[in-house]
């Protein structure tokens, strides 16, 4: 048990993450040549064999509600949010060896009585998910569609440093200042370089060697949502649940478990209350701003038990990570972990299920 304490505090106090139900696509990381074309029928693709040689492994989420708007006579209220996700491996010279990009829109529309009006038991997909159905080639006129070019995003990222990323990777109108790039990316880029540089700096050493298969994946969900009473505010809610991990074979060599818990309030008049500028944080960066030793009593954190559960697991293929026991709630019964992960781990098995199948 003092080993894993101790795995656990030190990958607390390295990982800073920043900042939870149908599962979004898996996205692998492949190593093309920057600027290279991209594969429109096969954006998953395994990195090629690289020199032996540890790498840290970096996840950033980037969410927004800006867009959101209270409701009026003529048009609902909507809570729209925007979800940026990146994952990296990063060398000992800081240069990226492997990157995977994913993003996430999702609307929750709501009335002049508070009432919601989206379905949610829809749960939202990434846009690679999506794939052909995001619709930039069919209604955009894109040449590519949003996966090929988030694709192109990535490759081009392989191979710099997060200093290289920030100083050339954008022009001042948000899009791709290399040529080559430009040509397959057309859309807005800047936030997709933040995320990576954010994930590149975030990055710490799990276990990763160079060669390893890098995989991001989402479960999301919007049914933590709920209605405004007279009372009491109403809640437009985005759960995300990630991870990033990387694989040897079958093996986990690394894994990072974030999630997010986005939210928008409004009133039963359908009038927004949420302060719409303040920063969304993910329960990694929260940390124990996200209470659960202060309100719910427990002796570790959010982090820190993602972390503790995230170490568990690395050694251990999917089917091994599958077998972990736990009772009916899904909570650990391994008296090991069972002393510092106690909360529920069915979202945490389903996602690891999720990006290694």
């Amino acid at each position: 048990m003092k080993k894993l304490l101790a795995i656990v505090l030190s990958g607390v106090l390295l990982i800073g993450l920043l900042g939870g139900c149908s599962g979004a696509h898996v996205h692998v990381c492949p190593t093309q040549p920057a600027g290279a074309q991209p594969v429109a029928t096969q954006p998953e693709a395994e990195a090629p064999a690289a020199a032996e040689g540890a790498v840290k492994t970096g996840l950033a989420v980037i969410a927004d509600a800006a867009d959101s708007t209270s409701a009026t006579a003529e048009e609902a209220g909507a809570a729209e949010y925007s979800v940026v996700l990146a994952a990296v491996t990063v060398d000992e010279n800081g240069v990226i060896t492997a990157c995977a990009l994913d993003s996430l829109g999702a609307s929750v529309n709501f009335d002049t009585t508070g009432v919601i009006t989206s379905d949610l038991t829809a749960a939202p997909q990434t846009k690679n998910e999506l794939g052909d159905d995001y619709g930039l080639k069919a209604y955009a006129g894109s040449t590519y569609e949003w996966y090929e070019q988030a694709q192109a995003v990535a490759d081009y990222a392989v191979g710099k440093t997060a200093q290289e990323l920030t100083e050339g990777a954008v022009n001042e109108s948000g899009k791709a200042a290399d040529a080559d790039l430009a040509s397959v990316a057309t859309i807005s880029i800047g936030s997709y370089i933040d995320a990576i540089v954010k994930a590149a700096d975030n990055a710490v050493s799990l276990g990763a060697q160079a060669g390893d298969k890098l995989v991001l994946t989402t479960i999301n969900s919007l049914g933590s949502s709920a209605d405004a009473q007279a009372d009491k505010d109403g809640t437009a809610q985005l759960d995300v649940n990630v991870v990033a991990l990387t694989l040897s074979g079958e093996t986990i060599t690394s894994c990072i478990l974030d999630a997010l818990q986005a939210k928008v309030s409004f009133d039963a008049a359908g009038q927004i209350t949420t302060d719409l500028a303040a920063p969304m944080q993910t329960k990694n960066e929260l940390g124990e701003a996200y209470g659960m030793k202060a309100y719910a009593g427990s002796a570790y954190e959010w982090n820190e038990q993602a972390a503790a559960f995230a170490a568990y697991v690395t050694g251990k293929t999917a089917a091994e990570v599958a077998g972990i026991a736990v009772d009916e709630s899904t909570k650990v019964t391994e008296a090991d972990l069972a002393t510092t992960v106690t909360i529920s781990v069915g979202g945490f098995l389903g996602l690891i299920e999720k990006a290694a199948g």
